[in-house]
């Protein structure tokens, strides 16, 4: 790496991805945004939007570095499935997932010195296969739902869940690492 690079995201996850391709941060410094959409606003929208105010909020105070921010938004049709707030509305999401395709998109924001500015919104397709309810009440029980956009983590026992996924797994985990390489390649980020 030959420059300054701060994440701005408190996701475990995202820092594991970037060390997963030989990425490690100067600084991690979570940007506080309200990740509520807006009124009509689309899930790849709020995903761009999401990603795009974390490294604004991170850059205005760090304008010498490459800040890289990121959020993931999980939709079934329009609607956003956010992080489910207990057991109830997780199993309603879970539910709602059950045998059905849905969406992940990857908001992905890089802005360098100067102002320098690219974004990119990736999209993913997870099909999971029809979930019976003592399959749901066990994944609950796992906790590991928990503080995940759409109530669960690919990466973990929900990967049982996954008959089909078109498009970028880590993604899915909570950073395409294929376009966030290259867009931090642009900014001698390697």
């Amino acid at each position: 790496m030959t420059g300054r690079l701060i994440l701005a995201s408190a996701s475990p996850r995202r820092l594991a991805l970037l060390a997963q391709v030989g990425i490690t941060p100067d600084e991690v410094l979570p940007a506080d945004v309200d990740e509520t959409p807006f009124d009509s606003e689309l899930p790849r929208q709020l995903a761009a939007r999401l990603a795009m105010t974390k490294a604004e909020v991170v850059a205005m105070q760090h304008a010498d570095a490459v800040v890289l921010g990121a959020d993931t938004v999980v939709a079934c049709g329009r609607r956003v499935l956010g992080k489910a707030v207990d057991d109830a509305e997780a199993r309603q999401y879970l539910e709602l997932l059950s045998g059905r395709r849905h969406r992940v998109y990857g908001g992905i924001s890089v802005i360098a010195p100067g102002g320098v500015q690219h974004h990119r919104v990736v999209v993913t397709q997870v099909q999971f296969k029809r979930l019976t309810g003592g399959e749901i009440d066990a994944y609950l029980a796992t906790e590991e739902w928990r503080g995940k956009a759409g109530a669960y983590a690919i990466q973990g026992h929900a990967g049982g869940f996954v008959k089909k996924i078109n498009g970028s797994y880590s993604n899915v985990v909570g950073l395409a690492l294929y376009e966030t390489r290259a867009l931090l390649q642009g900014h001698y980020i390697t």
